[in-house]
């Protein structure tokens, strides 16, 4: 079963990425007011691009990339930037660093 990114324009010209595996169905989720907190703020217009993945991992690993760019980036891939696209999908099958564990203060110090 194929895993979808998708990017939507939004109200304000803001850019929403999310994951789905239908992605029109979610489109209308989003429309609808049934979607994420930030497209009941700012209502999807449209389906900017979507991206086909093989797996829910990838695709998730992507919409975090995704999410991490800055607006221009972000245009820029919506546009269909090839090299772009293709730095952000490189490298999504690598394993994952371990995260770092956070040191808890001693218990007397947690007041």
């Amino acid at each position: 079963m194929p895993h979808f990114v998708y990017m939507l324009r939004c109200a304000g010209n803001r850019i929403y990425t999310g994951y789905a595996v239908d992605v029109a169905a979610r489109f209308e989720e989003h429309r609808t007011g049934h979607g994420a907190k930030f497209t009941k703020a700012f209502p999807p217009e449209k389906i900017l691009r979507q991206f086909e993945l093989p797996s829910k991992e990838y695709a998730l690993r992507l919409e975090a990339r995704i999410k991490k760019l800055a607006t221009p980036q972000k245009e820029l891939l919506a546009q269909g930037d090839e090299e772009l696209t293709r730095s952000l999908i490189d490298g999504l099958g690598e394993p994952l660093s371990p995260k770092k564990r956070k040191r808890r203060k001693p218990r007397e110090q947690r007041k």
